[in-house]
Formats: structure tokens, C-alpha cells, sequence
């Protein structure tokens, strides 16, 4: 049985002292809800709490059932799940949102808006006939990586510790520009920090975002909006603008040169040991080579390492990192693989992240003012 019941419609699973994860799903659609509800039940990890077929039906099944994970469309009758996502994260604080979204660009639209309201991650729906075996492996994936503490999946995985921070590395001068790599539940973390930052702070700002290429004229344009600066998709030989964020294409590696006394970018295609497309690492460690070095990376949350190869050649080159920490990360893998590494001056949520690029970013103070002695309170 179906018809958004709060049953599994399958079989039931043991908890196990809440070992497994339990999963809400959130759509209009029979055959996207009875597909989605056999990938899941065939997990003995995971296990269906509760369904539902519009916003308003979801917001009364969480008030009654737990969740851990819950699976989102967002197009639907009634107010709609965009509609309905504040509450639902106002209702199930420690649950995470995986949006199940569409093709269209009216879904990009729709989607990138809820990834910024606080939604964790996003999966294309396919065309009916298209949930094969490999986007099954990627909805599991997606849905242990959200997984909190306390389930079978955290279980699994070492306790988080907040690693120490580092003095900043001396930066040989002012910095040229600022560079952001995110992935899963970056693009919240994204607008938190960009909107932190005050019209003064002059840097050029580059932003790679693990999303699909169609998604990246989108969040172009929401990033801009988030922080009042103009924002776009880079391009061969877009050049870096004080101020202006320009955002990696979703085909291929965002790079860095200099050519004739000014920064610009570039597109890369080549394989990279994380396997993102774009990727973290191509832009840190082309930035480094362009600047000397003279340059600030943040890793911000996300699965995986992609980040952690070009950030150790950002540092070494006299760059200084900052990471985001576990508290404020969706998922902390991106920037606990920098932080445990010991690359990051400091683990920080995203505000506080914007607190210290703006310290960073201040120039220099004159020899005069230099050479004044201050007074500690």
C-alpha cells in the first residue's frame, strides 16, 4: 500500500538500538514513491518511516515520526515542497533534506532556492524507465553520507574532533584573490559566507560547487543575490574582477593563469584523483602557481577530498586555508580532509570564516602606523 502512508509498504526493520536510518519520502508521484521505496527497502540499513504526497501532508507526518533523511520533490500540489521546507526544517532540525529534483530549468531554479534555504543535497530525477542500478547506488550513497551521528552509517565512522587551529601563513603579500571549494550542503554554507562579506571586501572571488552543468547560470545568479556582487560562470580567459565571484562550469575544471599581467581563467577536462567534475583541486593548485602563493582557499561542506591535493599546494606555497567545521557541515568530509591534515589556520562555521577573509584581506598598515605601539585590553 502506498497513498502516503506511514507504513514502509514492504517489510519492516528492526532498529537495532536506532541503528538504521530512517527515511521520509516526499512526492506526488506513484511511480517515483514505489521506485524510490524499493531502492531504499533493499538496504538493510535503511528503512522507511513515513511517506508523503504533498508539503502539507509531510509537515503532519513529521510532527508524528521521526526521520533522518528525507527525500523531496519539490513540485507538487498545494504549497509545494520549497513551500513546505522551512517548516520541515524547523520540525526535524537534525534530519537532512536530499531534494529529488527535475530537469527543467524551472526545477534548477527551484532547487538551487531550497539548497540555499537549508537543503542538504540534490539528485536529478530521471525520465520514467531511467532508475537503473547506477542511480540507485548514487541515492544510497547520498542518503548514508547525510546519515547523523548515532545511526548505523555514523556508527561506522570515527568521532569528529575539532582539530586545532594554526597561525595564519605568513601571505608574502596582500592577497589577489579568494578561492571556494564546496560540495554537499555547500551552497547554503556559500550564501551564509558571501552574505557575511561587506561591499568593501575587494578580492576576486572563484567558487567551484559540485552540481550539475545545468545548475551553474542558476546558481550564478543566486550567489549574486545572496551577496550583492556580480557573479557568473567562468569561461576561457574570463578575467578575475575585484569583487566579482565567478562560479566553475559544470564540464569541466575551473584553472587559473596569468597572461599579460592579469589573472584569468581557464577550462580544464583532464581526470582528477577525486573523480569531481569540476573539481576543488585543479583550481587551488593553479592559483597557487599564478599568485606565488599570495592567496586564501576555504573548503566549506562536502563529501569526499576533493580540495585536500590542491589545498596542501595552496599552503605550501605561502597560502593560507580556512575549513569549515563539523557543527555548521551537512557533511564534513571535504573539510575534515583539510583540517585533519593540518592545512587550515582555522575550522570555522561560515560566518566566522567571512570574520577573518575580511581581516586577511585589509591592507597592509603603513610603515607609520606600523611603527605605533598598541595598547591590550
Amino acid at each position: 500500500m502506498d497513498g502516503g502512508d506511514t507504513t514502509t509498504g514492504g517489510r519492516m526493520k528492526p532498529q537495532g538500538g536506532r541503528c538504521t536510518i530512517r527515511v521520509m519520502i516526499v512526492d506526488d508521484s506513484l511511480v517515483a514513491r514505489t521506485v524510490l521505496s524499493r531502492i531504499v527497502e533493499n538496504e538493510p540499513d535503511l528503512e522507511i518511516v513515513a511517506k508523503a504526497t504533498t508539503g502539507e501532508m509531510a509537515l503532519a507526518r513529521l510532527a508524528e515520526t521521526p526521520a533522518d533523511v528525507i527525500l523531496l520533490d519539490l513540485e507538487m500540489p498545494g504549497m509545494g515542497g520549497l513551500g513546505a521546507l522551512p517548516r520541515i526544517l524547523e520540525l526535524a532540525s537534525s534530519a537532512k533534506v536530499l531534494v529529488v529534483s527535475s530537469l527543467t530549468e524551472r526545477g534548477a531554479e527551484a532547487t538551487l532556492s531550497a539548497l540555499a534555504i537549508g537543503a542538504a543535497d540534490t539528485l536529478l530525477k530521471p525520465r520514467s524507465g531511467e532508475f537503473d542500478e547506477g542511480y540507485a547506488r548514487t541515492l544510497v550513497a547520498k542518503i548514508r553520507a547525510l546519515a547523523p551521528r548515532g545511526t548505523a552509517r555514523a556508527l561506522a565512522r570515527p568521532p569528529h574532533t575539532a582539530p586545532a587551529t594554526k597561525p595564519a601563513s605568513a601571505i608574502r603579500s596582500e592577497p589577489q584573490a579568494l578561492a571556494i571549494g564546496a560540495s554537499t550542503g555547500g551552497i547554503h554554507a556559500l550564501c551564509l559566507l558571501l552574505g557575511a562579506l561587506p561591499h568593501s571586501f575587494a578580492l576576486p572571488i572563484l567558487v567551484v560547487q559540485h552540481l550539475p552543468a545545468s545548475f551553474m547560470t542558476t546558481l550564478a545568479r543566486q550567489l549574486a543575490t545572496a551577496s550583492g556582487r556580480p557573479a557568473a560562470v567562468a569561461g576561457a580567459d574570463t578575467p578575475l574582477e575585484a569583487g566579482g565571484i565567478l562560479v566553475a562550469p559544470g564540464e569541466g575544471h575551473m584553472v587559473v593563469r596569468r597572461a599579460g599581467g592579469r589573472l584569468v581563467t581557464g577550462i580544464a577536462h583532464h581526470a582528477v584523483p577525486s573523480g569531481c567534475t569540476p573539481s576543488v583541486d585543479p583550481l587551488f593548485e593553479t592559483l597557487a602557481d599564478a599568485t606565488g602563493g599570495k592567496a586564501i582557499g576555504v573548503i566549506l561542506s562536502g563529501m569526499g577530498r576533493d580540495g585536500a591535493i590542491g589545498a596542501e599546494r595552496l599552503v605550501r606555497a605561502g597560502g593560507t586555508l580556512f575549513a569549515q567545521d563539523a557543527a555548521t557541515s551537512a557533511v564534513w568530509g571535504m573539510p575534515r580532509a583539510v583540517a585533519e591534515a593540518g592545512l587550515a589556520t582555522a575550522v570555522l562555521p561560515p560566518d566566522a570564516i567571512a570574520q577573518r577573509l575580511v581581516a586577511l584581506a585589509a591592507p597592509a598598515p603603513d610603515a607609520t602606523e606600523r611603527a605605533q605601539p598598541r595598547v591590550r585590553a
